[in-house]
């Protein structure tokens, strides 16, 4: 049972997600408006990413379990750990607060307000990458719950670090940032066209986690309790 009460709960998954939307898209104007090099301006979307989701989880993960992602919101249900109604009010808090997120940083650098992105997202190579992406996200949160859960923001952010660089999609592995970056015509954007291939791959890899994690996870002492 939560020390916080639900609606504390939801204003920090919207608050969470939006920030990090903010901080996704946000980073991803200045960095190319700094740099004309894209391996440049895209580590410079990177690194505020990973450093914003180890604040964001230290700070609101105790409140709300820091989800900030409908994926884990999911993957969290289909491991029975948070019931239906309250998974759908997350979810929809979730894109709610990504969307706040983009609109506030195009404020911030002057830009129109309402956009919708024109980045073509799509293909098998994405689809794939956006399930490795997912995947290696929960695989990591379900990792740091068993072994180190008090590491769990940091290897979430170095995490997804890596996943920026290493998958062909960058690894949005975020059903709420990929909405949320559909309005947005600037570096991080997708077209909302290309939205349905990305979230069925990021569901199916938090899936696919909740399932190959949960049994490698699982020792001989848990299956004897």
């Amino acid at each position: 049972m939560s020390a916080y009460t639900l609606s504390r709960r939801l204003a920090a998954e919207f608050l969470g997600t939006g920030l990090l939307v903010c901080t996704v898209v946000g980073s991803g104007i200045m960095a190319d408006k700094l740099s004309d090099d894209v391996a440049v301006s895209l580590l410079g979307n990177t690194i505020p990413t990973g450093a914003i989701l180890v604040v964001l989880i230290t700070i609101l993960g105790p409140i709300s379990g820091a989800h900030f992602n409908p994926a884990v919101t999911f993957a969290f249900w289909l491991k029975r750990e948070i019931k239906l109604p309250e998974a759908v009010k997350y979810v929809i808090l979730q894109i709610l607060g990504g969307i706040t997120g983009a609109l506030i940083a195009h404020v911030m650098f002057d830009l129109p307000v309402l956009q919708t992105s024109t980045t073509v997202r799509t293909g098998v190579a994405q689809w794939v990458a956006e399930i490795v992406g997912t995947f290696g996200l929960l695989a990591t949160i379900f990792g740091g719950l068993k072994f180190r859960q008090e590491a769990i923001p940091m290897l979430v952010g170095l995490y997804i670090t890596a996943a920026y660089w290493f998958t062909a999609s960058t690894s949005f592995a975020n059903p709420a940032v990929a909405i949320s970056r559909s309005f947005t015509d600037t570096f991080s954007g997708i077209r909302p066209v290309d939205l349905p291939g990305f979230i069925t791959a990021e569901l199916i890899g938090a899936a696919i986690a909740v399932y190959v994690i949960g049994w490698l996870l699982t020792s001989h002492n848990d299956q004897t309790d």
